[in-house]
């Protein structure tokens, strides 16, 4: 791993993430990191190549989660429940709260507009997938049995919504500090909890037609 080119993806990563995309010139990267223009042509073809870089690694790094959170709840030795919670301390610890993907969703929320690869990648990974994901357990529970049918699309919405809004927030405010972290985690924890406990008593009333 070259250290150089690391070490432009670290700043590349934080500038953009402060200021937006747009707003980073390679002259700033280069002042930050302390080397010559001639040095991130080296490693990169242009400012884009280093922000796809990024995108791809947090493609990755996505990815890799969402298999983590299939295996939590196809883990036979678990409970649902104990699944579930495994879910929700890999989706908040290992997604949202991690430092780099919280950067890389920071910049793709601020150039959603501007980025129609960053609005892509925004929609799929904040919206599409954690939707999907959820949809499909609850209509896995269904055929199981587990739970009474009901429309999944729903309790899909209802289970994600306080997520996507704490994640919202965290992305107009910038990184939080460590105590701001833990006291926004806990409120989703007891809202997702509430939320279990709430399906697995059959309350959720918004049945398929």
């Amino acid at each position: 791993m070259n250290a150089t080119r690391e070490k432009i993806l670290d700043v590349s990563l934080e500038l953009f993430s402060q200021r937006g995309y747009s707003a980073v010139s390679i002259r700033d990267i280069c002042k930050c990191v302390g080397i010559k223009e001639s040095s991130v042509y080296y490693h990169f073809e242009n400012k884009q190549n280093i922000f796809d870089v990024l995108l791809g690694r947090f493609s990755e790094t996505a990815k890799g989660m969402m298999l983590q959170l299939e295996n939590s709840l196809t883990d036979g030795q678990n409970s649902f429940s104990d699944g579930i919670n495994t879910v929700s301390d890999c989706f908040f610890e290992q997604y949202l709260m991690n430092d780099f993907c919280n950067k890389v969703m920071r910049i793709m929320f601020i150039e959603q507009f501007n980025n129609e690869n960053a609005r892509k990648l925004y929609q799929h990974w904040l919206m599409d997938e954690p939707l999907n994901f959820q949809r499909n357990i609850f209509s896995a529970l269904m055929s199981a049995g587990i739970i009474t049918n009901c429309d999944s699309e729903y309790l899909a919405v209802k289970y994600y919504a306080p997520i996507y809004f704490y994640a919202q927030k965290w992305l107009f405010n910038g990184e939080l500090t460590e105590e701001e972290k833990t006291g926004i985690e806990f409120e989703l924890q007891v809202e997702y909890t509430q939320d279990t406990t709430d399906v697995l008593n059959g309350t959720p009333s918004h049945t398929d037609a």
